[in-house]
């Protein structure tokens, strides 16, 4: 098995856990509340703009011109094309672009991008690969499965058939084929620990759209 297998055998549970949830379900047979979505759209847009920090730094890490040139590559023109779609969505949810300007992030968005954050800045290229990974990989096989099944909703559908592009599944296996490059090279514990912070970033993957199904707010 490659280091990607092993990381994607070693969540798996994760992965039944997000397709069983009832914003991924909603998304194709029709029920997921629109104000739910929207809530989704407007956090996801403010989380990207972290997530495009963290890949940039993730760039600068990189022991190869290549991999540089990649996350970097990513940070820019994948995060950006992703932003587009936003701006596609949201006067169609009925939200206008000052009021998701005006948004702060969720308890669980700014959790989420601070691990990011935390882990891309303080630790190692592998470690920095193997936290964003989830972000691209996840999105990616969610994509394709809500693909085979479809929506009612054009609006679900569009999101839909962004991740399940076969120019995004494009993006996602180069990510892929750097981290196996990336864990080759590691020791049993240097291992071990990028696989903690994929199985956290995981976590927060579901975390997140459950936040938005819940429309999660701070409390005070």
């Amino acid at each position: 098995m490659t280091f990607t297998d092993e990381l994607w055998a070693a969540n798996a549970d994760i992965y039944a856990a997000i397709l069983a949830h009832p914003f991924i379900t909603g998304l194709t047979d029709g029920t997921l509340p629109e104000a739910a979505f929207a809530h989704y759209i407007v956090q996801d847009e403010i989380y990207l703009r972290d997530y495009a920090r963290s890949l940039a730094v993730v760039a600068t890490r990189a022991p190869s011109a290549e991999a540089m040139q990649m996350f970097a590559r990513h940070a820019a023109d994948a995060v950006a094309a992703e932003l587009e779609l936003h701006c596609a969505l949201l006067p169609e949810l009925g939200i206008s672009p000052e009021v998701a300007a005006a948004a702060e992030p969720t308890p669980v968005n700014l959790a989420y991008t601070s691990y990011l954050l935390a882990t891309t800045l303080g630790g190692t290229y592998a470690e920095g690969v193997g936290v964003v990974l989830p972000c691209y990989w996840i999105y990616w096989e969610v994509g394709k499965e809500l693909l085979r099944r479809g929506s009612p909703d054009p609006r679900f559908q569009r999101w839909i058939d962004t991740y399940a592009a076969e120019e995004f599944g494009d993006v996602v296996r180069a990510v892929l084929s750097e981290a196996d490059k990336a864990g080759s090279v590691l020791l049993p514990a240097e291992r071990a620990k990028v696989a903690r912070h994929y199985r956290m970033t995981s976590r927060y993957e579901w975390l997140f759209w459950d936040s938005a199904y819940r429309m999660e707010t701070w409390p005070v």
